[in-house]
């Protein structure tokens, strides 16, 4: 197969090309011509991607856990996912404190930008704070009471309420192990064959991924850059000692964490690791949602890395919700950029408080929209670092969140090789041609 006919070529062309129509569109004032006429397409291939998701949890987790026919090995599978998920987690912050302690970016913003910036974005820190303080008057118990839903299909019209999918999902195969063969047979072949239908409509949904994601990219590049390029330029130069941080304490992460993982738990590299996986990571960083990304994550890990249904349809909807590797050492980095900033020297103890809270708030803030950012609220009050120190963020806080999706994604589907490796439920590697 020529190259330029693989797909994640063709989502690469895509970004590029993304990038280039949104600096010309911002050089030649047209911005309102690609918010109008070309976002629009982003919009709908992502629509597309998160219509699919929920009825793909559903039928591939019914059908996974009918197959097992053995609540211990579910149970033991459940809570090995959740353990390696939290370890990564607090390893991943870990890195973070190590990086942003090292490169100090802080220390390197000018007096004249903090000020800047925090007049500039003040505003848009009013209500996170807030959100955050409901958050935590919350019973510690809160996020375990938010799985069990009222009403499965108000739960379903809701693409942040994975966990509460998984739950019913996970209820409807155990009762169906539970019931004689003869009448759960239909049921489960039912939704056998519509999870096969799914797929086939994921296939069907990556042939427009190309144009899908050119949308998204330059939709992304004219509302950061808006009619003023240089002024774009000029706030990444003034944050780009903390843009390093984060990038480069998510690649070690990447490098160290997964491929250590790979190295004691399977025999998998972490370079065809990626080969197989490379169209959802580069819809992860187009979209920044790994809700959306989840369908085109389960096919290619499925397909491609050779994960057993039965683990893959529990590991990555329950990753894509509280699995936040990218996003958590995100939050150590910011936090301590802030303080750094604002001219405040944070102890050793608080810095474990940063990665005891990240972790905790990782779970609890899994279904609140915008949750990165009220995690990072969190983790601030819990180390006592003003929390309008997060107006010096926001404004290349989307191009980050891009980077960061990606390693979630990644971190979801590298779990699930562990996960199915230790099971005995992980098959034949298959890499593109």
């Amino acid at each position: 197969m020529k190259w330029y006919k693989r797909l994640h070529w063709q989502i690469i062309i895509g970004l590029i090309l993304g990038l280039i129509w949104g600096l010309i569109s911002s050089a030649t004032a047209t911005n309102e011509f690609t918010l109008d006429y070309i976002r629009p397409f982003g919009t709908i291939f992502v629509d597309l991607l998160k219509l699919i998701a929920v009825p793909l949890i559903v039928a591939s987790l019914v059908v996974g856990v009918t197959s097992l026919n053995d609540m211990t090995k579910l149970s033991r599978m459940g809570g090995k996912t959740i353990l390696i998920y939290m370890i990564t987690t607090s390893l991943a912050i870990t890195i973070g404190l190590i990086i942003v302690n090292t490169i100090q970016p802080g220390h390197a913003l000018p007096e004249e930008t903090r000020i800047g910036l925090m007049e500039s974005y003040v505003e848009n820190v009013e209500g996170r704070d807030q959100a955050a303080q409901e958050l935590l008057e919350q019973s510690p118990l809160q996020f375990l009471v938010d799985i069990v839903p009222e009403n499965f299909f108000e739960a379903a019209s809701d693409n942040t309420n994975m966990l509460q999918v998984v739950f019913v999902a996970l209820l409807l195969g155990i009762g169906l192990m539970n019931i004689p063969v003869q009448k759960g047979e239909v049921l489960i072949h039912f939704f056998d064959a519509l999870n096969d239908v799914i797929i086939k409509i994921v296939d069907f949904i990556m042939k427009i991924a190309p144009i899908g994601v050119f949308a998204l990219m330059a939709a992304v590049i004219v509302e950061l850059a808006g009619d003023d390029l240089s002024q774009a330029i000029n706030l990444l130069s003034a944050l780009g000692w903390y843009c390093l941080a984060v990038t480069i304490g998510l690649i070690l992460h990447v490098l160290i964490v997964y491929a250590s993982l790979f190295k004691l738990f399977s025999k998998m590299k972490l370079g065809d690791f990626f080969r197989a996986i490379q169209p959802a990571v580069l819809l992860g960083f187009s979209t920044s949602s790994s809700a959306a990304t989840l369908p085109v994550t389960m096919e290619r890990v499925e397909k491609n890395l050779g994960v057993n249904e039965e683990v893959s349809s529990f590991v990555l909807p329950v990753g894509a919700t509280i699995n936040m590797d990218g996003t958590s050492l995100y939050q150590a980095v910011a936090a301590v950029f802030i303080a750094q900033a604002l001219g405040m020297d944070l102890s050793i103890a608080q810095q474990l408080t940063i990665v005891l809270t990240a972790t905790l708030a990782s779970i609890g803030a899994a279904g609140v929209p915008g949750a990165g950012i009220i995690m990072l609220v969190i983790v601030l009050q819990a180390i006592q670092v003003p929390v309008e120190g997060i107006a010096l963020i926001l404004g290349v806080d989307r191009i980050l969140d891009m980077l960061r999706t990606a390693v979630n994604v990644t971190g979801d589907a590298a779990v699930s090789v562990v996960v199915a490796h230790t099971e005995g439920l992980l098959g034949k590697l298959h890499l593109d041609d």
